[in-house]
């Protein structure tokens, strides 16, 4: 890895009182957030509530309407998304973000503008280890991957970028529980490492990989905590009734 990173994102989040809108409607409603360095935290909640777009305002894809995000103090709000994403934020979107008609190693290549200097050789050397089985399947279509495969594929492509920041949407989608668990593995191993991550999900089951969790409704973040700490509230935050 590189020995240096702008100082642009260090491994610290922190967003507040953020708005974000589609045209004249408004998605997130003054958000405040704070993520150490280093944890996994899983931002919960039901369809609708304003999760991706709040992963989306971080990571600079979609402009704020209001408020600030913050990394370890720096204010980097309205920055843009090739900065950032220079500077080690790694958005893995909702779908997984691959190309289905390039083989895994292309997809391993491309976009990794954040890796200059680095050999084709080095960036599969860093998703292979991680990911044995990708190894296997290196010259195989990423469209005829299974969907943990995929998975597995967008988060190595990710690691290629040499991310401070991971944002995860929907890591657990359409994925059997094992391969969920084997995933937060590679997750833990990441933030074992000083990478910070944060997974939105709705599949409330998540809290039991996470060092973090707050619940999202409607736009704003209603409750916040250890997964101990935000257990009890889950049930009634999906059904709208969180105070």
């Amino acid at each position: 890895m590189p020995e240096s990173r702008p100082e642009l994102v260090p491994p610290l989040l922190q967003v507040k009182g953020l708005r974000a809108a589609y045209g004249t409607i408004e998605v997130l409603h003054g958000v405040d957030l704070s993520v150490p360095g280093g944890a996994v935290v899983a931002i919960l909640g039901p369809n609708g509530a304003g999760k991706s777009t709040l992963l989306k305002v971080i990571s600079g894809v979609l402009p704020a309407t209001g408020g600030r995000v913050l990394m370890e103090g720096e204010d980097v709000t309205g920055v843009g998304a090739v900065p950032l994403a220079r500077a080690g934020v790694c958005l893995v979107p909702e779908g997984r973000g691959i190309f289905p008609n390039l083989t895994v190693r292309e997809n391993l290549v491309m976009d990794t503008f954040a890796a200059a200097g680095r050999s084709t050789a080095e960036l599969e050397a860093i998703a292979f280890d991680r990911f044995g089985v990708l190894a296997q399947r290196r010259n195989q279509l990423a469209g005829t991957l299974s969907g943990g495969e995929q998975q597995m594929l967008a988060l190595a492509r990710a690691l290629t970028t040499d991310p401070a920041l991971i944002l995860l949407d929907e890591l657990s989608m359409g994925l059997a529980p094992v391969i969920v668990a084997s995933l937060f593995d590679v997750v833990h191993q990441l933030a074992a490492e000083g990478v910070t991550i944060v997974v939105v999900e709705q599949f409330a089951g998540v809290i039991a990989f996470v060092d973090r969790v707050a619940v999202m409704l409607q736009g704003r973040i209603r409750a916040e905590g250890t997964p101990d700490e935000v257990a009890d509230g889950l049930a009634s935050a999906y059904l709208g009734k969180v105070g």
